[in-house]
């Protein structure tokens, strides 16, 4: 078993698909032995985007805290906020908005895969 420790964990900006104001911690990867999954912990400012995206990978999305915005592909938002829990199918095309004025935190989980 293995337990870590947030403030142990290295913060590092998320600047891909044109993203802003948002931070990733990996919380649990290859790098601690997981065969399968990777948990990631996102941080959203206000303001923050993750801009329109896709990829082989599917999430699951569990909002920690805050409410934002998921933007699909064709541009349509879908409001959600903490509690709520997300499935992002492989190829969807989606992105993230946090029109906020408070900090949005979700765990994302993902297969395995090369960061």
């Amino acid at each position: 078993m293995l337990v870590r420790k947030l403030e142990d964990i290295e913060t590092q900006d998320v600047i891909a698909y044109g993203s802003t104001k948002t931070k990733i911690q990996w919380l649990i990867s290859k790098e601690q032995g997981a065969p399968h999954f990777a948990m990631r912990l996102f941080t959203l400012e206000p303001g923050a985007v993750i801009g329109t995206h896709a990829h082989p990978e599917e999430h699951e999305i569990f909002v920690l805290k805050g409410e934002m915005d998921l933007i699909a592909g064709n541009g349509e938002k879908t409001h959600v906020k903490a509690t709520n829990a997300i499935y992002v199918p492989p190829f969807e095309k989606h992105g993230y908005r946090n029109d906020g004025n408070e900090q949005v935190q979700f765990i994302c989980v993902i297969p395995l895969l090369e960061k």
